[in-house]
């Protein structure tokens, strides 16, 4: 992608997986980032920021502090809970984290006249689809409380924006898979639920054997389906969206994923 966006932006819970790969493809683009976490992003990252501010977002007063000393242009908005499972035994922290922090987030950008915010969704917003593959027209309807949590923060950037102007786009991830081409920065395999690090910890001894857990969904092989998007690609989709929203009228939301499906037994052969 050629050109710089020449900008300086506010990246919030940029430690995680997504984020240090984002904050790579922004400075790469020749953006300034400033970054709000909870946890310290790895090493390879911290030279990238220009500044780091451990805390976490709901804190009164923390990102007014960071508006106001930096001039910020636009807010990538990673800081979120994100597992189904967990979200489901503990509901209330995800909507605190998930929806309150989305709130902080709004409210401290319209008291500092910050206009423009990216936000990391997901598809877990649709819940179970009736068909394939989803479009952003299908009908929403999360069935956990991660999704719904998702869902709620999208409708508090879009009354924001018919009540203060805010520029918004909600990018809803499908299933992000791999690393950084040279091998330096990938997920962190610690506590990773998802299958492909979980394939690959099995496949070279790193943890137990695999379990597929269902083999009698209605596809070939009886394995679920799903959307493996490259984290990479999702980097540079954020980069768009922040020029996006910055230089012209955007779509609202916007669907990430690559538009064909992968199943459980597949990745595993590929593995």
């Amino acid at each position: 992608m050629g050109g710089s966006i020449a900008v300086r932006v506010l990246v919030t819970g940029g430690s995680g997986y997504i984020g240090g790969q984002t904050v790579r493809r922004l400075v790469q683009d020749g953006t300034s980032v400033v970054m709000v976490d909870r946890v310290r992003p790895p090493l390879i990252v911290l030279p990238w920021l220009e500044r780091f501010v451990e805390g976490d977002i709901r804190t009164p007063g923390l990102l007014e502090g960071v508006f106001e000393q930096d001039d910020i242009d636009a807010v990538i908005h990673l800081a979120a809970d994100k597992s189904v499972e967990a979200s489901v035994h503990d509901p209330g922290s995800y909507f605190s984290n998930n929806v309150g922090g989305t709130l902080t987030l709004v409210e401290a950008m319209h008291r500092c006249e910050v206009r423009a915010i990216v936000f990391s969704s997901t598809c877990a917003v649709y819940g179970t689809p009736d068909a394939g593959p989803v479009t952003e027209e299908s009908p929403v309807r999360p069935d956990s409380p991660y999704g719904a949590s998702k869902r709620m923060a999208e409708e508090i950037l879009d009354w924001y924006g018919r009540s203060h102007g805010l520029r918004h786009i909600s990018l809803r991830y499908f299933n992000a898979a791999g690393a950084a081409l040279d091998g330096d920065l990938g997920e962190d395999w610690a506590d990773a639920q998802t299958l492909v690090p979980r394939v690959m910890k099995a496949t070279l001894g790193r943890s137990g054997p695999m379990i597929i857990y269902g083999d009698d969904y209605p596809t070939p092989d009886g394995t679920a389906i799903r959307d493996y998007v490259h984290v990479l690609d999702l980097a540079d989709a954020h980069v768009l969206a922040v020029r996006a929203l910055l230089e012209s009228t955007v779509p609202t939301v916007v669907n990430l994923g690559t538009g064909v499906g992968t199943s459980g037994c597949e990745i595993i052969e590929v593995i």
